[in-house]
């Protein structure tokens, strides 16, 4: 996406001097330190960044399950307000995340019918008929390549990781929202399918004009998907901008140093079995 074509679209999400301090003096960590940022409506962006450096922490206050230290998050142009547990609730009808740890994604005491069934519920459709809904739930198990007659009365524990990470992916065809929150969402996956799994993401992202923010810290990745890339250091953006503009033209001397290390990574691959 070009940015004459991107600062066409309205903003879904953005901020100003975003900062987030845990403890108390000397002890005190500063997580997320006065970064600014703008993403707009069905765009694809990657914060980049490696353990530490502080995405993690930014992608919570994101969804509001973290609050802020300092500064203003903006949601479609106004100053987010999820004081009240119901504005909290409206805000995720329209704010859902993928985990990079399913495990823990998930009501151990909740049936997958019943976590499949509640995202049609919230979604409005709670007064559709039975036979309906098990039409959609179907179709949104077929999406990520689950049969559902094969996880109906069962609970999230009794499957793999792989298909509760795809099961989380079912869980965003069903809500549709309007930001996906993806921390590492292929970690779970093995390799033939990841691709799959994206190439699935971008094409949902396309019907529904979805904003997609990718949290990784695989650079390679972030230039193959997306329009913008924000590179995170200590807490801050030490660069960001078009994927080409951060990836083939990087400033940064912490950008340069990711990239470089990615040809390490893949030398170890025997590409002959590919």
């Amino acid at each position: 996406m070009s940015d004459t074509v991107k600062d066409k679209r309205p903003l879904c999400l953005s901020g100003k001097g975003v900062t987030k301090v845990f403890g108390f003096g000397e002890k005190k960590t500063v997580a997320v330190d006065h970064v600014d940022f703008e993403f707009h409506e069905g765009e694809l962006i990657s914060i980049v960044g490696e353990s530490g450096s502080g995405k993690t922490t930014l992608s919570k206050m994101l969804l509001g399950l973290s609050s802020t230290t300092e500064g203003e998050i903006f949601f479609q142009g106004k100053p987010r307000d999820i004081k009240t547990r119901k504005k909290k609730k409206e805000y995720w009808k329209d704010i859902q995340a993928i985990f990079q740890d399913p495990f823990s994604s998930y009501n151990i005491f909740s049936k997958i019918d019943t976590v499949l069934l509640d995202c049609i519920n919230m979604r409005g459709g709670r007064s559709l008929p039975m036979e309906k809904k098990v039409e959609m739930i179907t179709e949104a198990c077929s999406f990520v390549n689950l049969k559902f007659a094969e996880l109906t009365n069962k609970y999230p524990f009794e499957l793999s990781g792989g298909q509760m990470q795809r099961l989380m992916i079912a869980r965003i065809f069903l809500l549709k929202p309007k930001i996906l929150l993806a921390d590492e969402p292929t970690s779970m996956i093995d390799a033939c399918s990841r691709a799959t799994i994206l190439d699935m993401l971008l094409h949902l992202r396309d019907e529904t004009g979805m904003t997609i923010i990718f949290i990784t810290h695989d650079i390679g990745l972030a230039y193959y998907i997306s329009d913008s890339v924000y590179i995170m250091e200590h807490g801050k953006f030490v660069e960001r901008g078009t994927a080409d503009e951060v990836i083939l033209h990087s400033k940064a001397a912490y950008t340069k140093r990711l990239i470089s290390d990615v040809p390490k990574i893949y030398e170890e691959w025997d590409l002959s079995t590919v």
